[in-house]
């Protein structure tokens, strides 16, 4: 089993240096995830480490939207094409476990909301978690939240989101693969100060996450520029044309640069190993592979 995951583009603290700490949870986390038997199952297992670590910027200490609460989109995709997602769901630090209850126990792509909670509940995962943690709290508190309807949040989220680089993309993603076997999954609490109700590229198929028999994608940026040109797709695009997963990512990160001007980090995984890129001053990246009896990892 081969892996790579990252801990969001931009990370660190604001913009700066990558951070020691944060790099040692990355790395146990793949670790983990080459452990386990299916690719599914590693990125599950990987991811489900970092959303519960409030240094990234999925699940608890995640960001916080405009009425005050954390809402979480996950996407989990096969390299068979089963995919599934949760979209704007409080309460569920889970939620690469959630997105995997929709791909394989309902014939939808996509849930969201209350709706994608009740789902998660019925199969076991854990819901109503307090996802703000005393940073998140009073980093809200001090940008002096609005009141009032939708009109008046736009109101005070124009001066401030996207504006704000501290800890606004660390989003989280894997991508592992074993023989023809390939798996991608990205999980986010979005970007801070967002309108209430925001959903953002991660739980759209082909922008957060992508994965079909070529490899598989993990995006990570700036999220409405991420899904206006499908950067996860076009990852993988460039893996179905042959080219190897680090030149598939850099391919794509060209264009979506050329296409938007703005930042994004994407990793990959194809049948050649893994691959990264990104036009962010950083983006935290991790590598492991488990040798089994059937392949030589050389």
């Amino acid at each position: 089993m081969r892996i790579i995951v990252h801990g969001g583009a931009g990370s660190g603290a604001g913009l700066g240096e990558p951070t020691a700490d944060r790099q040692a949870v990355l790395d146990a986390a793949a670790s983990d995830g080459a452990a386990e038997a299916t690719p599914i199952d590693a990125v599950g297992t990987t991811l489900r480490r970092l959303e519960g670590d409030e240094r990234f910027n999925a699940g608890r200490g995640g960001a916080v939207q405009s009425d005050g609460v954390v809402r979480i989109d996950a996407g989990v995709m096969t390299s068979d094409r089963t995919v599934g997602a949760v979209a704007n769901v409080p309460g569920v630090e889970a939620a690469v476990g959630a997105a995997r209850v929709v791909a394989t126990e309902t014939p939808h792509v996509c849930v969201a909301g209350e709706h994608a909670v009740e789902l998660a509940a019925d199969f076991g995962v854990e819901t109503g978690v307090d996802l703000t943690t005393e940073r998140t709290r009073e980093r809200f508190g001090d940008a002096d939240p609005p009141d009032g309807s939708p009109r008046a949040h736009l109101d005070w989220l124009r001066e401030r989101f996207g504006r704000d680089g501290e800890r606004d993309h660390d989003t989280v993603g894997a991508v592992a693969g074993e023989d023809s076997r390939f798996a991608a999954a990205t999980s986010t609490a979005g970007r801070w100060f967002a309108l209430a109700g925001r959903v953002g590229d991660v739980p759209q198929v082909g922008s957060g996450f992508f994965c079909t028999p070529a490899g598989g994608a993990s995006a990570t940026g700036a999220g409405e520029d991420i899904a206006r040109v499908t950067l996860a797709r076009r990852a993988v695009d460039h893996l179905t044309d042959g080219a190897d997963a680090d030149r598939a990512a850099t391919l794509a990160i060209e264009e979506f640069e050329d296409l938007t001007g703005s930042t994004a980090g994407v990793i990959v995984c194809g049948p050649d190993g893994v691959g990264a890129a990104k036009n962010s001053e950083s983006m935290q990246v991790a590598v492991a592979e488990r040798c089994t009896d059937s392949r030589d990892c050389r």
